[in-house]
Formats: C-alpha cells, sequence, structure tokens
C-alpha cells in the first residue's frame, strides 16, 4: 500500500480544486520572470531576459569597481540567475575583467556576447581571437558590430560582416548582429539579410534614444523606434534593447515604466542593464518581473 503524507495530500488537493474551478493550472506555474531563458530570434540563441551589461559610461562604473567587487558582482548575478553577459571593445578592460569574472563558471551556464569596433585596417579575425584571449572564451555566443551610426553602416562595414561569418565557421563566434545608434542607422535594420539580431535603445520617455543625430542628449523618437523594433521581430531578428534607464538619470519610478515599455510595448526579447551593486541587480529583477505580470 502506497501512503501519502499530510502535506501531499493537501497541495495534490489545492491543485485538483485549481482545475475543477477554472479548468487551469494556477497562473504562477507559468509566470514569465527575468531570468527566463528566451530566444533571439533567427539566432536561435538563447539568453536570459535580464542581461548584465558592462558598459556603463563605456565601463567606467564597472571598471571603478576594481576586478574583487566586479567579480563578486558577476557572481551574484549569475546566482541569481542573469546568464547573459555582454561587454564591448571599446569599454576598456572589461573583456578581460569579465573573463577573470567568471573563471571557473560552467562555460554552458551562461552566454556571452562581446561588439566589436569597424575600424579601417583591422582584421577582423585576429580582433575576434585576440578578444576570445582576452575573455577566457572559446567563443562568443553573440559579436555585433558595434556603434553604427551613419545610413551607409550596411555597406561600410561589409568586411567585417564576412569576417564575422568566417569567425562562425571556425565555431568562435555562434551567432551575430549590429548595435545601432541615431534614426538613419536605424532605418537601415529592417530587410537587412545579414542581421539575426539588432541591439537597439529603448525606453518609455526617450532619454538618449534615437533621433535623426545619433549624438543627441534630448529625446529620441520612441514610436519610429517601436515602429522598427516590431517590424524586425516580425522579419525573425531578435531584439536586445539598450539605454533602458536613460544612463543612469531614471530614478525607481522611471525604471520601472521603463521595464514595462520595453516588454509590454516595444516588446523586444532581452533587456541589458549596467550594474554597480547587489541591490540594482536585484532591483532590475524584481522591475522585469513586475513588468511580466
Amino acid at each position: 500500500m502506497v501512503h501519502y503524507s499530510r502535506r501531499h495530500f493537501l497541495k495534490t488537493g489545492l491543485i485538483a480544486g485549481a482545475l475543477v474551478g477554472t479548468g487551469e493550472m494556477p497562473l504562477r506555474a507559468d509566470r514569465k520572470t527575468a531570468t527566463d531563458w528566451v530566444t533571439l530570434g533567427r539566432s536561435n540563441v538563447k539568453v536570459t531576459r535580464l542581461a548584465f551589461g558592462t558598459g556603463s559610461f563605456s565601463g567606467q562604473v564597472q571598471r571603478d569597481l576594481g576586478q574583487a567587487q566586479f567579480t563578486r558582482l558577476v557572481r551574484y548575478a549569475h546566482e541569481r540567475g542573469i546568464r547573459f553577459f555582454e561587454t564591448a571593445e571599446s569599454y576598456g578592460e572589461m573583456h578581460r575583467m569579465l573573463g577573470v569574472a567568471l573563471k571557473g563558471v560552467p562555460r554552458d551556464s551562461y552566454q556571452l556576447m562581446s561588439k566589436v569596433t569597424t575600424r579601417e585596417g583591422v582584421d577582423p579575425q585576429k580582433k575576434i581571437d585576440e578578444l576570445r584571449k582576452l575573455a577566457n572564451t572559446e567563443y562568443f555566443d553573440v559579436m555585433l558590430l558595434h556603434w553604427q551610426h551613419t545610413a551607409t553602416w550596411p555597406t561600410d562595414t561589409s568586411r567585417w560582416q564576412d569576417g564575422i561569418l568566417d569567425a562562425q565557421l571556425k565555431t568562435a563566434v555562434v551567432s551575430h548582429g549590429a548595435s545601432v545608434h541615431g534614426l538613419p542607422a536605424l532605418r537601415k535594420v529592417p530587410g537587412n539579410k545579414w542581421l539575426d539580431i539588432a541591439m537597439i535603445r529603448v525606453n518609455h520617455n526617450g532619454t538618449r534614444m534615437d533621433a535623426e543625430d545619433y549624438n543627441t542628449n534630448g529625446l529620441g523618437n520612441v514610436n519610429e523606434v517601436v515602429r522598427h523594433v516590431k517590424q524586425v521581430q516580425k522579419e525573425g531578428m531578435g531584439v536586445v534593447s539598450m539605454k533602458l534607464v536613460g544612463e543612469g538619470t531614471f530614478d525607481r519610478e522611471d525604471r520601472q515604466a521603463a521595464m514595462r515599455f520595453a516588454f509590454r510595448n516595444a516588446g523586444v526579447d532581452c533587456v541589458t542593464v549596467g550594474y554597480k551593486n547587489t541591490a540594482e541587480i536585484d532591483e532590475a529583477i524584481e522591475n522585469l518581473n513586475l513588468a511580466l505580470v
């Protein structure tokens, strides 16, 4: 005879009652969270909805923590379930610092994204290999063309696009895309057959978002940006949102509003936020969880 505990009986009884009353499992059973794994469009790369960014003021905020404190912060984020880490060549020491911070952490437990500066006279293969060595990784899950800010970027970066595709053939890179700044560059994202992933500035009030001038300190055109986000997603691209907290200018209310807007209105797949302490990580997880309710 099988014996059941009182706790088991109460648990199964409550579930059965919920099914009888509604025909469905309780909502909490399938609630979306900040640390769920989601697929970035046709890239088929799975990342957590919330990423750990290392580029606050071009990485100065994270560099100023020092290696020991930065490592503790990265490990804390990993323990909390954030498994998507992103950096860029232009962030100074951040590839190396991130490589040190993640040393010993199982590589298949997290995803790593890098952004490369598309300079003339630089060999893409050598640069990607250099960044892999600095980050102490055999491969990048995502490699982006960084800071594309002109309407001619799709043709200007053709050599880098080919270089990244070559890196994919060598399994040094898994998927690819671009980060864009300014409406002239963003308008070239829809219909782009090379792109699998687009990194786009999104928040609810346009702070540090895309305008006609890529370097504007004013407000961007929120409606146009959202229109492009929705369009490229229909085309199968994955969308990673940046500038979600207005480059550190938002208060708690605006940070929550920006998170809600990114997922409920714009419908992005993932957001990246830079942190300087564990409280900011905890808050970002909470804000995103609330946005998904």
